[in-house]
């Protein structure tokens, strides 16, 4: 296998959830380091359709959990961000910025994102 072909694949892994599409597309558009929050409320507004001052506690701690838990180590595993737990800040890395070609194709790709996704 090419190392062409092990990037596409893990791009499309890491695509595979919509929460994490929705995270790669707005670090792609704010092309800076974002907090959890910032991500938490992102993820509100494009798959839950709904500010955070409309949604439970509850909601957005589900969403936070699965931030940290679950995407965030992802993410950072593959290289494509870093992550500052005690600042929790989110930072875009230089294997992030060569994997925009595809994650840019995969993004548009989403039907249930409308692009851009900004903050």
């Amino acid at each position: 296998m090419s190392r062409d072909s092990i990037e596409f694949d893990t791009v499309l892994d890491l695509c595979r959830d919509q929460h994490r599409r929705i995270v790669l597309a707005v670090l792609a558009e704010e092309h800076r380091s974002l907090t959890v929050n910032d991500l938490s409320k992102a993820i509100l507004k494009y798959n839950h359709h709904a500010p955070v001052t409309e949604v439970s506690e509850e909601v957005l701690a589900e969403i936070r959990l699965s931030l940290y838990h679950e995407h965030i180590p992802k993410l950072a595993s593959k290289g494509v961000i870093e992550y500052d737990p005690e600042r929790q800040h989110v930072v875009p890395t230089e294997r992030f910025d060569q994997s925009q070609p595809l994650l840019s194709s995969i993004i548009e790709a989403d039907p249930g994102l409308q692009v851009p996704v900004a903050l």
